[in-house]
């Protein structure tokens, strides 16, 4: 069964796996996935077209799929893929991938 704090705020369209837990004050974007087991600490902000893998931990203030800081990207759709079990410590910021990477950014398993 899935926890998610009541200052948590998981948007329609978002879709949720079995026993994730959201923590205080974190936001899941319409377009977000998160796998079975997936944790997400407090103040944590998922958001775009982005995958968490199952089990994976993210920590305080991560900013996770937020437009990409590249100039040149101009809104086209993109997206972020992080695999199973990886861990995304506090304050990181990961941004989804731009034109001349195919659009995609990619984060294998374990990481």
């Amino acid at each position: 069964m899935s926890k998610v704090h009541p200052t948590a705020v998981v948007e329609d369209g978002a879709q949720i796996g079995q026993d994730v837990e959201i923590g205080p004050y974190s936001v899941v974007g319409p377009n977000a996935v998160l796998g079975d087991g997936v944790k997400l600490h407090s103040h944590v902000a998922v958001a775009g077209h982005t995958t968490l893998g199952d089990q994976c931990e993210v920590f305080p203030f991560a900013s996770v799929g937020h437009a990409p800081q590249d100039l040149k990207f101009k809104g086209e759709q993109s997206r972020l893929i992080i695999g199973k079990r990886t861990k995304i410590r506090e304050g990181a910021t990961l941004n989804p991938g731009t034109e001349g990477g195919g659009m995609e950014t990619t984060i294998g398993d374990d990481c």
